[in-house]
């Protein structure tokens, strides 16, 4: 029997942030794998379990829009938390007005994916996998989430409905090259990032295993 999901998102706007990019956002092609998981994390998340992403259909053409957006220059001081931490009533706070900067963004727009995924457990305890495929299933059918799922950045929501019938069709026909792409983030190993090349093909990604050939540092 297979344990595997199949959860359509969609939202207006997305960014997917290139890390070489160091000023200005500018985001990828698609959706990352890594952004892909937190997604589904946003709706089942158990400590016994981890998501991994099997493949992900881009159902829109790519699309880029150039927006402006209000940021902070700069961030807490390690000593203002720490001070907070100590005396418990010292206060944590940072005025926008005074440290507001306006910066350029490459975004997606009007984006749409489905995400083929399914988990894996951790460790050796006794779990039975039909009852986290059920939880999550009926969580996704009602819109549950811990937490408001987004595409890239908090303030693009990312609306989702499960997928039990086929696969909707894709705009995107051919073979395309994204170049390298985020795989994930190796937590056990000094946060390290991974990447692998993303081939599009007729608009499906085959995401390959973290720990395989294809995976680089």
């Amino acid at each position: 029997m297979s344990y595997g999901v199949k959860l359509r998102v969609w939202g207006e706007y997305a960014c997917f942030t290139r890390p070489e990019m160091k000023v200005e956002r500018v985001s990828y092609d698609v959706i990352t794998p890594s952004a892909a998981r937190g997604i589904l994390e946003a709706i089942y998340w158990k400590p016994a379990i981890i998501w991994v992403i099997d493949h992900i259909h881009v159902l829109n053409h790519i699309r880029f829009d150039n927006i402006r957006r209000n940021e902070l220059a700069g961030k807490l001081a390690l000593s203002t938390i720490k001070k907070a931490m100590s005396d418990k009533c010292f206060p944590v706070e940072v005025f926008i007005e005074n440290d507001r900067q306006q910066r350029a963004a490459m975004v997606l727009r009007d984006v749409a994916y489905i995400i083929e995924a399914h988990f894996e457990f951790v460790g050796d305890e006794n779990n039975v996998p039909a009852k986290h495929k059920d939880i999550f299933e009926r969580r996704a059918r009602k819109g549950q989430c811990f937490h408001q799922p987004y595409l890239g950045c908090r303030e693009f929501p990312a609306h989702f409905e499960l997928i039990e019938g086929a696969i909707p069709q894709s705009e995107n026909t051919g073979k395309q090259n994204l170049g390298w792409m985020l795989h994930d983030i190796d937590f056990n190993n000094n946060m390290e990032a991974k990447f692998f090349r993303a081939d599009m093909q007729d608009g499906v990604i085959d995401v390959p295993p973290f720990n395989g050939r294809e995976v680089k540092s």
